[in-house]
């Protein structure tokens, strides 16, 4: 969360003349409520389903960008199944950077503690095996938004010439 990853996508999706999707705001318009809400009222690992179920059929297979929650990858095998359906990059960002951009969002309940900073930090501890098995990271600490949409560009470019070979 607050790496870039809904901005860059749309971006990335407009430079590409593709479709640009975001996991969290899908689910949020399936489910008919906000995310803060979903987790209070059903808890993390209904939402986490949600994630799964939108990864299993909720975008079409080509011509999109998808931006994706941090949490989602965390299932047990989800990174490779992500990595079965496209190309996969992660986005990263320091806890100073991340809190920066999502502080005053209430919309981050993993955020809705005592000491974010700490939790944030913690996360990133937790998730970072898991966001480095994507073969593909790039960090958006001080860097202009249209600087990483070039570098992710340039990793399209490059890869799904051999994603494709690859599924032949």
């Amino acid at each position: 969360m607050g790496t870039g990853k809904s901005t860059v996508g749309r971006a990335l999706a407009r430079r590409l003349h593709m479709h640009h999707l975001d996991s969290d705001h899908t689910i949020v318009e399936t489910e008919g409520r906000p995310i803060p809400q979903i987790f209070a009222t059903e808890g993390e690992p209904y939402f986490r389903q949600l994630e799964h179920d939108f990864v299993h059929g909720g975008h079409p297979e080509q011509g999109c960008i998808v931006s994706c929650g941090g949490g989602l990858v965390m299932a047990p095998g989800m990174i490779d199944e992500l990595k079965r359906r496209g190309l996969v990059a992660c986005l990263f960002a320091s806890p100073d950077t991340i809190l920066h951009r999502t502080s005053g969002n209430s919309n981050r309940p993993l955020l809705n503690v005592e000491n974010p900073r700490q939790r944030i930090a913690d996360l990133l501890s937790e998730r970072e095996p898991i966001y480095l098995q994507a073969g593909a990271c790039f960090y958006t600490d001080a860097q202009p938004m249209n600087e990483i949409v070039r570098h992710l560009e340039r990793f399209y470019q490059r890869e799904s010439r051999r994603f494709s070979r690859s599924i032949d």
